[in-house]
């Protein structure tokens, strides 16, 4: 498997940010699964932001 493109990774991020969003708007009426659920990938979202700023920092000279 190779590794994902920074483009690749800045669509998933959005992916995951827009899923997120839709969790989120539920609000109070969120169940404990959907909570689990958004808390998941808001911890993807983060390590994917991480994954970009290294394969930025790499291609800086």
């Amino acid at each position: 498997m190779k590794p994902m493109s920074t483009r690749e990774l800045e669509m998933r991020h959005r992916s995951l940010d827009e899923e997120i969003s839709r969790l989120e708007r539920r609000g109070i009426h969120m169940t404990p699964a959907e909570r689990l659920q958004a808390a998941e990938l808001k911890k993807l979202r983060l390590q994917t932001k991480d994954q970009i700023y290294e394969l930025r920092k790499d291609s800086v000279p």
